[in-house]
Order: structure tokens, then C-alpha cells, then sequence
């Protein structure tokens, strides 16, 4: 099972961390409000009322055994510097901070933190991919330089298979995963609509209408096809 720590729970450490926990994943929730920590009980594995920049406190309660730390401290520069310096000797390489500045931002990946996100930059950025292409569904830009769409396959694409696409090669991006849906029956009978995830999509796999493609790329190169499919 995966683990994660969620450290600040204002609405988005809040929100990250309830929707890891729904999706079945372990989660430690830790923020100096008891209130916040009342209020996350019972939603997430464990809450825990502490202070972030205490080294002790966050290696007794397993830090550096989670699969990646949610820094969502975003408004208080000193404490989000504090915690990653912390978090980095204790070992913890995969942390995502959320930060409210450039300034916030600089200071961070000269630290070597490697998920910056800004939400409301992301948001905006999302809006505005989604306004000017209907097919973008979701858009997210990683601080490595490259960029993740969640792209409604083209009316040009259905019935076309990975390998004639060839969108590696010709665009310079790569497909992660198809989502698509598929009618089941329950085992009492009933006939259902189940969205399901195809995660290691093959070069003969056949693009259909209503499928949603995963594809990660330089910013670029992402935007480039964005174009290209919106026209």
C-alpha cells in the first residue's frame, strides 16, 4: 500500500490528503491546529498535531519510511524552508511543495526539492488549455520542464491504433495510460458502465471515441499537439 505524509492541512493539504486516503492509500496528516487535526480524524490513517520543523517528532512518527511528503505549507516561507531542509536530511527525496511565490519557489528547488506546484497558476493554466482545446480534460505542468494532458482522443484518431499515431516519434510525446469505459455485468445480473484504466497501453491498441489518452512531454511539445488536435 502506499504511504504518504500531507504536512499543513488548509484546503489543499486537506483536500490532497482525504482524496489519497479515498483512493486506498495509507496517509499521515500533520498540521499544528487541533481544530485541522479534529476535523481530518477518522478521514485520513493517522493525524497528528505537531510542529514540522521538530526533526525528532517527525522521524518518531515515520517520515522517512512514506513514499512521498505533500508539503502544502504554501504561506509560511520560514516553516516550508525549515521542513524541507529537515525533510531532505532525513531522506525523504520525494516531496511535492506547495508554494504561493516565485521567491517561495526559487528557494526550494535551490534546495533540491523536485515537485514545486503552484494551484492557483495550475488552475489558471488548466482553464485556459481547456478553453482553447475541448479535448483537454485535465493539464498539469511538472517542474521537471514537462507537462501531463489528459487528452479526449480525437475524432482523426478513433480507430487508429498506437503505432500508426506514432506520437512519440511525430510529436515527441508518450502515452501513459487510456482511460476508457466498458460495459460489465454484476454478478447479480445487472449491466454497468465501469470506467476502467489501461496502464500499459501496447502499440497495436486501438484508439475508440470517448477515450481519454495520458500523455506526458516537454511543455512544448504537449502544447504543440494541443493545437494541432484542437483545430
Amino acid at each position: 500500500m502506499a504511504k504518504f505524509a500531507v504536512i499543513g492541512l488548509g484546503k489543499f493539504g486537506m483536500t490532497v490528503a482525504t482524496n489519497l486516503y479515498d483512493n486506498g492509500a495509507e496517509v499521515i496528516a500533520i498540521d499544528t491546529s487541533q481544530e485541522l487535526i479534529n476535523d481530518i480524524s477518522g478521514r485520513v490513517t493517522v493525524a497528528i498535531n505537531m510542529n514540522s520543523t521538530n526533526e525528532k517528532a517527525l522521524k518518531m512518527n515515520g517520515i522517512q519510511d512514506v513514499d512521498a511528503v505533500i508539503l502544502a505549507i504554501g504561506n509560511n516561507i520560514e516553516v516550508s524552508v525549515l521542513t524541507s531542509v529537515i525533510l531532505k536530511k532525513l531522506g525523504v527525496n520525494n516531496i511535492y511543495a506547495k508554494v504561493d511565490s516565485k521567491v517561495h519557489a526559487r528557494i526550494l528547488e535551490m534546495l533540491g526539492i523536485p515537485h514545486v506546484i503552484f494551484p492557483e497558476e495550475q488552475i489558471g493554466l488548466q482553464l485556459a488549455n481547456s478553453l482553447l482545446s475541448k479535448s483537454v480534460v485535465e493539464y498539469f505542468d511538472l517542474s521537471s520542464g514537462h507537462s501531463v494532458v489528459e487528452l479526449l482522443v480525437p475524432e482523426s484518431w478513433v480507430g487508429h491504433t498506437l503505432q500508426q499515431l506514432a506520437l512519440p516519434t511525430e510529436h515527441g510525446v508518450n502515452v501513459v495510460a487510456i482511460r476508457y469505459t466498458a460495459h460489465v455485468v454484476t454478478d447479480d445480473g445487472e449491466n454497468k458502465i465501469e470506467t476502467k484504466i489501461n496502464d500499459l497501453p501496447g502499440a497495436n491498441d486501438v484508439l475508440k471515441q470517448g477515450d481519454v489518452m495520458i500523455l506526458i512531454g516537454s511543455k512544448a511539445n504537449v502544447n504543440a499537439l494541443i493545437n494541432e488536435t484542437s483545430h
